[in-house]
């Protein structure tokens, strides 16, 4: 692995998570901190345009390429796990939830989550069979 593949890591891992956090803050009232929410939240996208950089650093530009269906696969894929992910997540922070919406919730943040994880092991998959 390459050190600017790190950096790109490390810098989406940590923006991401400090903007989820920023997210939060600003969207849950009880905690009454949607000003201090809305800093945090922009930290967390300066880092993550951070990677810009780093990323055109170690890339050359290229000329375009035929449509690569197994990177569009893994896209549909990846939006699809952090949807259902963010609908679990969603189902157990609402309000007060009963039983059934923390059972829903977890259920289907869990599911969401595999499918986020498993988004490049099948990306490989299909990009083997050609």
């Amino acid at each position: 692995m390459k050190k600017d593949t790190l950096l790109e890591i490390i810098f989406g891992t940590v923006g991401g998570l400090v903007f989820a956090i920023g997210m939060c803050m600003c969207l849950i009232p009880e905690w009454n901190m949607f000003n201090t929410g809305v800093v945090v939240s922009i930290i967390g996208f300066l880092i993550l345009l951070c990677i810009i950089p780093i990323y055109r650093s170690g890339h050359p530009k290229k000329e375009h390429a035929p449509i690569n269906y197994s990177i569009v696969f893994a896209w549909i894929i990846g939006i699809a796990g952090a949807l259902l992910m963010g609908f679990g997540m969603s189902r157990i922070m609402h309000g007060i939830p009963s039983q059934t919406d923390m059972i829903t919730g977890l259920v289907c943040g869990v599911i969401g989550l595999l499918i986020c994880v498993l988004d490049y092991p099948i990306y490989s998959y299909f990009k083997s069979d050609k």
